[in-house]
């Protein structure tokens, strides 16, 4: 079982556009970015609980039924925002699962590896969420369309790495142990890294074009994304270093 593969996910991406569009005119149902706060730190309790359930009793099920699952209902909350707070807890629920039974499979391999992981994935969330409110990077429209396109590109370049890996091809260079297959990866962190300062604008521009309190679901579970992507990028990019010594 390649379960490289399964690092993969669609990201519920949101558009300025979206937020634009989404605007209301009453201004008691309106989002804020307190209240985008909370319901990421609800996701992520709601991630916690599957991330237990999914690393103590690992299965082929967790794994490709929290991704597919996963990837299937970003693209139903995509098309239904108004239900956002029905579809975030299930995308974070099955996500969790996934990464539980993954960390599960790498920590079996190299021993401290999801600990190194964790922690260094929220050392780059503190070190952007402080460049962010520091305002010594500025999220401007030229820096948001290019983190997007790279975001897409690399979506699709998963989406098909994943279909080519049905018919026992490897995608060349993509999550492979070696310096090009590093080099790559570490390209791809970094690009997820700068996707956050993405995800942090996101909650003040929801507050400040007055989108819907729905949108703060939708949001947070964009940022969980993120997050997800970060930490099992670096957990491939570990186990590959590792893999070397």
């Amino acid at each position: 079982m390649n379960l490289d593969r399964l690092n993969k996910s669609n990201n519920p991406m949101i558009k300025e556009e979206v937020l634009r569009e989404n605007m209301t005119n009453n201004r008691q149902e309106v989002m804020t970015v307190q209240g985008g706060v909370n319901k990421s730190f609800l996701l992520f309790g709601v991630l916690l609980m599957t991330f237990y359930v999914g690393y103590a009793s690992p299965s082929p099920l967790f794994m490709y039924g929290g991704m597919i699952g996963g990837f299937i209902v970003s693209i139903i909350a995509s098309r239904d925002l108004k239900r956002s707070n029905i579809w975030a807890p299930l995308f974070a629920g099955l996500y969790g699962l996934a990464i539980g039974a993954i960390s599960n499979y790498y920590n079996a391999r190299f021993d401290g590896i999801v600990f190194h992981a964790v922690t260094i994935t929220f050392a780059i969330f503190f070190t952007m969420l402080t460049l962010f409110k520091s305002g010594l990077i500025t999220v401007t429209e030229k820096f948001r369309s290019i983190i997007m396109m790279a975001t897409g590109a690399i979506m699709l370049l998963y989406i098909v790495s994943f279909v080519l890996s049905m018919f026992s091809i490897n995608m060349p260079f993509l999550h492979e142990q070696s310096m090009m297959g590093i080099g790559i990866s570490g390209v791809i962190v970094v690009i997820a890294s700068l996707k956050l300062l993405v995800d942090f604008d996101n909650f003040e521009k929801g507050e400040q074009f007055g989108s819907p309190k729905y949108m703060e679901y939708y949001i947070a579970m964009g940022l969980l994304f993120t997050m997800i992507w970060l930490y099992t990028e670096i957990l491939w990019l570990l186990s590959a270093v590792m893999s070397g010594d």
